[in-house]
């Protein structure tokens, strides 16, 4: 007999033990019943928190996004100034791709990019954390440009963490943030300077 949990509780759980199943089989191959399996339920109660696997798909989505776009924004990145600022961001981002590798799959990999609805939420997110990191940038630019840039280095932090996922999940968070921030300051650097 399985005690019963508070409703915000138990869809964590349903969360969590979705995103492992998913991340496993994949959206097409993973069934409702797979789910409330390994979460220890009967699929109704599974169905009392989420209507359909896509609505769990598009809620992991949500969750998922949600905790980038905190972990990007926490005052301890946006309070501080310049070249730490640059690192310390791309120190939180790459930290979460080697924590939660799964979560940057859903937003970032092809299981989200082949279906029209999941694509338009993650891309939602990509734009968001884009929004995010714009007013970070301090150059002496135009707003237009900021935007560029920011959805610049959105998508160099896509890249890298795609080819780290490829090559397993055996790397230093910190060194990839040096190098990636490396080069990513020197280009902001530059960005400012008269042509």
């Amino acid at each position: 007999m399985s005690l019963r949990m508070p409703a915000a509780e138990r869809r964590e759980q349903l969360l969590s033990v979705a995103l492992d199943v998913f991340a496993g089989e994949g959206y097409h191959q993973t069934s409702m019943n797979q789910i409330a399996e390994a979460a220890g339920i009967t699929k109704p109660v599974l169905y009392q928190h989420f209507a359909s696997k896509r609505e769990l798909y598009l809620a992991l989505i949500e969750e998922a996004g949600g905790r980038l776009l905190h972990i990007i924004t926490a005052p301890s990145i946006t309070e501080t100034n310049g070249r730490r600022r640059v690192e310390l961001g791309f120190l939180a981002y790459f930290q979460w791709v080697y924590d939660d590798h799964d979560s940057f799959q859903l937003l970032f990999g092809g299981g989200s990019r082949r279906d029209a609805e999941f694509s338009e939420a993650a891309g939602k997110f990509q734009s968001r954390v884009a929004d995010a990191i714009e007013p970070l940038i301090t150059a002496d630019i135009d707003t237009e440009h900021r935007r560029t840039l920011a959805h610049a280095i959105v998508g160099l932090a896509e890249g890298v963490s795609r080819r780290l996922i490829r090559l397993g999940n055996d790397f230093d968070p910190e060194l990839i943030a040096r190098q990636v921030s490396e080069l990513a300051w020197a280009g902001l650097r530059a960005a400012q300077r008269p042509v």
